[in-house]
């Protein structure tokens, strides 16, 4: 196992059990106080950027697409095409993933809202994130009315 896929594995594990606290125990107050801080989401900006500084070349690579804006995408390929920019690209959707899903999980609490909505909302979030919100804001609209 190299750095990258060790980077992997770690910025997946370190969402899991924030993930599972909201999905499985969404009203514990355990739940809620290890939500409470940036923790779920600390560890794979950490790892994202771990992983940029082992391979800065790519970031650089990156920037300077900047300068020619239809080349961007290409630059992305570039980057995204590379183990360094794969891993750093994963712990970013992870982060982002957990983040989102807090939110939703936490607008569940707020509006005690259905479990079933909630276990939903929060499954969604971290699996497919931009499905989830759809569905948390179609459900939560639809039940808080």
């Amino acid at each position: 196992m190299d750095l990258y896929d060790f980077s992997f594995f770690l910025s997946t594990m370190w969402v899991g059990p924030f993930w599972l606290a909201m999905l499985i125990y969404p009203e514990h107050e355990r739940t809620k106080k290890i939500l409470r801080g940036p923790w779920f989401f600390i560890g794979p900006i950490a790892i994202w950027w771990f992983v940029i500084a082992s391979d800065p070349e790519g970031l650089i690579e990156l920037s300077e697409g900047f300068t020619a804006p239809l080349s961007i995408v290409d630059s992305l390929v570039g980057i995204l095409g590379t183990r360094a920019g794969a891993s750093a690209a994963w712990a970013h959707m992870v982060a982002g993933d957990i983040f989102i899903t807090r939110w939703m999980w936490n607008r569940c609490v707020e509006r005690e809202t259905d479990r079933w909505i909630s276990a939903v909302s929060v499954f969604f979030g971290v699996m497919l994130m931009p499905v989830g919100v759809a569905i948390h804001l179609a459900l939560v609209r639809e039940h808080s009315d």
